[in-house]
Order: structure tokens, then C-alpha cells, then sequence
């Protein structure tokens, strides 16, 4: 039986591939499992998913030598603004190679950053395009900025150069104004930047009434470190959020996701701060002008209503005579009125009295003694009973002309009948 070794079926398996494929081919892949080992050589496997994204359909053994390497990496991290890391869509151009120890794999000689530029562009655009169909793109743009906006709940690094600057400009502004800011620390680069600022969101949410804005803020950090900020779950988050939010992530170039759907955005955290003084020095502002408008206002009032004051002083003499003179007549009827029913009432009450007195007059002792009636009187008391009196009683009777003295003698107790 004839057979060969193990290592000569490989040197024919390399000597046929570099025979049937000699030249150098751009290949589209995603970027996985990247090593950089101590020599300065870079190690990674390219993949390809299937149309789902969730199934591997393809992968190799890729490698980049250290002095092309070193010549790549910060080629492709200046044009894209991204970390040379896992999860890259790249086009890059490689050279088809066997080792007998290591198997197949890929010598990658070059790198097309414009292809990774636009496969994150794509991912931007396919992110915004479904936040939109969602209804939920500009829900955040669409709150109203708090008119004071004074208490700022602040998502950053705590020890990022952007907070402390962001910091300072609030506390030491010129106006004096007064800020409260707290803040909800987050990872701003690397693999934890979108579930790090999704605690902090849950945190300020928890404390909603607290707050009048939210400010992420960056700064400071290289723009290879973008990429956590664009990501789906922190765009649909930063867009539903219940307050304003402003970005400050502290780059000129490009727009991450959340900026897009943020509020408002800012090139770096000072402009943040300086945003938030605006707010306030055009509130002040506001309050002078209408402070002036104000004393102006009441200025013009009280001009019109001194003239108004003197148009009335001026007719005061007029119109107090007038009044006078009204009164005067009344006063005069009133007197003649008062006189004619006094008048009409003495005589009637001297009717009256007169009436009274000759009722009175005609009832009086004296004129019914001219009638030719008399009266006795004993002990000086008018008699009308003769059982009162007894025999040898002395009695006066009185007449209309002088008095008759008279003894009893006898008493009868007859009444005199018809």
C-alpha cells in the first residue's frame, strides 16, 4: 500500500491553494475573537452570519503581521472614528495561505475603511429608520425645554474630564446662578455603555420629580470609543425618556444615535453647561424686559390718570356749585312742602282740640246747673243714693245760682216711676 505523511498532504494541500488562488481578494466579513499577542501580531477569526444574523454560514483563521499591523490599526481607527475590535463589519484584502501546522487561513494585507463607515452608517440609519416606524423617533425632541432649567440629573464617568469641566461652568457662571446636579455614573467606553446608561436612566426615572433635565456627558474619551452609543435599545430609551435630554458626548464629526434622537445636542460638555446658562440668562432677560415694560406701564397709567385727576379737579368748582344750587332748591321745596303740611296738620289738630273742648264744655257741672239740674252734697261729696244718707244729715244742694242748707227729716225709699 502506498501512503503519504501527514505533513506532505498538507505541503500539497498549500502548494495546490497557492497554485489555484495566487492572488491577493477583498472579502467581506465580520471581525471576531481579536488578539493582539506580545510580539505586536494580531490573531482573529472572520465570520459570516446568515440573514438573520444569528447562525455562523462561514469562518476562518485570520492574521495581520505585526509591521502591517502596526501600520493598520490607527489608519482604520482615524478614518472611522472606531476601535479596531470585535464586531466589525470590514472589508479588507487577504492572501489565501495553508500552514501544515495551523491549517487554512487568511494574511490580511489591507483594510477599506469607507466599507466599515458605511455598514455603521447602515446600522445608524436602519436604527433611526425603526424608531420612526415605531412613532417614538422624536418623542424626546418634542418635550418642552423646562423654562428653569436648574436641577440636572448628570449621566457620566465620574472621573471624565468632560463632567468636571461641565461641572465648573455651571457652579462658577458669571450670573450667579444656582444649579443642583447629581450624578448617575456610568461606563462611557467599551462594552458596557449601553446597559450602564440604561441603569442610570432607570435610577432618574425612579426620581422623575426631581429633575428638570438629564445631561450625558463624554468628553475627554478618543472617538474610537463611539460605537456603545449606538445601539437600539439605548436610542429607543433615550427617545421615550420623560424629560429632556442633552448630549455633550464631546465630538465634532459625527452624530451617534442618541444624539439624533436626544433633545438637543451639543458639540462638547462646557456647551452642555453653557446651553442650561443660556436658558436662564434668557429668562432673565425676559423678567427685565417685562420689568421695564412693566414701569413703563404703570408710568403711562399714572400720567393719564393725573390728567384725568386735573380734567377733574378743574370741574370741581363747577360742579360743587351746581350742586349747591340744586341743593338750594331742594331745600326750598322742601321747606315750603314741610310748611304747608305743618300747616295742614296744626289745623287739624286745633279742629280737633276745639271739638274736644266743646264736648268738654258741654258736659261741665255748671252748664248742666243752668239747665236747671242741682246737686247735693254731703260732707262735700255728691249724693246719689238716699240709702246713704239718714235722718238729721245736713246737705248742701248746690244750683245754678247759689246753695240751699237743708236737715233730713225723713227718708223715703221710692224711686220715682213713670
Amino acid at each position: 500500500m502506498k501512503y503519504i505523511s501527514l505533513y506532505e498532504l498538507n505541503s500539497l494541500v498549500k502548494q495546490s491553494l497557492e497554485q489555484a488562488l495566487p492572488d491577493a481578494y477583498w472579502v467581506q466579513a465580520e471581525v471576531s475573537d481579536v488578539r493582539e499577542n506580545a510580539n505586536g501580531h494580531c490573531y482573529l477569526e472572520l465570520i459570516q452570519k446568515d440573514s438573520t444574523g444569528n447562525s455562523l454560514v462561514a469562518k476562518t483563521r485570520g492574521y495581520i503581521w505585526r509591521d502591517t499591523f502596526r501600520l493598520l490599526k490607527p489608519y482604520f481607527e482615524k478614518a472611522t472614528g472606531q476601535t479596531f475590535t470585535s464586531g466589525l463589519k470590514v472589508l479588507v484584502q487577504v492572501t489565501i495561505n495553508f500552514h501544515s501546522l495551523y491549517g487554512y487561513g487568511l494574511n490580511i494585507l489591507d483594510i477599506d475603511p469607507s466599507y466599515t463607515l458605511g455598514d455603521m452608517a447602515r446600522r445608524r440609519h436602519e436604527i433611526l429608520m425603526q424608531l420612526e416606524e415605531e412613532g417614538v423617533l422624536n418623542m424626546n425632541k418634542e418635550l418642552e425645554m423646562p423654562m428653569l432649567p436648574q436641577r440636572i440629573a448628570i449621566i457620566s464617568s465620574a472621573t471624565a474630564a468632560g463632567y468636571g469641566d461641565f461641572s465648573d461652568q455651571l457652579q462658577q457662571n458669571t450670573h450667579g446662578f444656582y444649579f443642583y446636579t447629581e450624578l448617575f455614573s456610568a461606563v462611557m467606553q467599551g462594552n458596557k455603555v449601553e446597559q450602564s446608561i440604561l441603569s442610570a436612566f432607570d435610577k432618574i426615572n425612579a426620581r422623575l420629580d426631581e429633575f428638570d433635565v438629564v445631561v450625558i456627558i463624554r468628553g475627554g474619551g478618543a472617538t474610537s470609543d463611539l460605537s456603545g452609543f449606538d445601539t437600539y435599545l439605548l436610542a429607543a430609551a433615550c427617545a421615550q425618556f420623560p424629560l429632556p435630554i442633552i448630549t455633550g458626548i464631546g465630538h465634532e464629526r459625527d452624530d451617534t444615535v442618541i444624539d439624533s434622537v436626544a433633545h438637543t445636542r451639543v458639540k462638547t460638555p462646557t456647551a452642555a453647561a453653557e446651553l442650561l446658562i443660556h436658558c436662564l440668562t434668557d429668562v432673565e432677560d425676559r423678567l427685565k424686559d417685562l420689568s421695564t415694560r412693566l414701569q413703563e406701564g404703570v408710568l403711562s397709567i399714572l400720567d393719564k390718570n393725573k390728567e384725568k385727576l386735573s380734567k377733574i379737579k378743574a370741574t370741581i368748582p363747577s360742579l360743587v356749585s351746581q350742586r349747591l344750587s340744586n341743593a338750594r332748591i331742594r331745600l326750598i321745596s322742601i321747606k315750603k312742602d314741610l310748611y304747608q303740611v305743618t300747616t295742614a296738620l296744626l289745623s287739624h289738630e286745633h279742629h280737633r282740640l276745639a271739638m274736644h273742648k266743646q264736648k268738654i264744655t258741654d258736659a261741665s257741672p255748671e252748664r248742666l246747673l243752668k239747665r236747671g239740674y242741682s246737686i247735693t252734697l254731703k260732707d262735700g261729696k255728691p249724693i246719689t243714693d238716699a240709702s246713704k244718707i239718714i235722718a238729721g244729715d245736713r246737705l248742701i244742694t248746690k244750683l245754678s245760682k247759689g246753695n240751699i242748707l237743708s236737715t233730713v227729716n225723713e227718708i223715703s225709699d221710692q224711686t220715682n216711676k213713670d
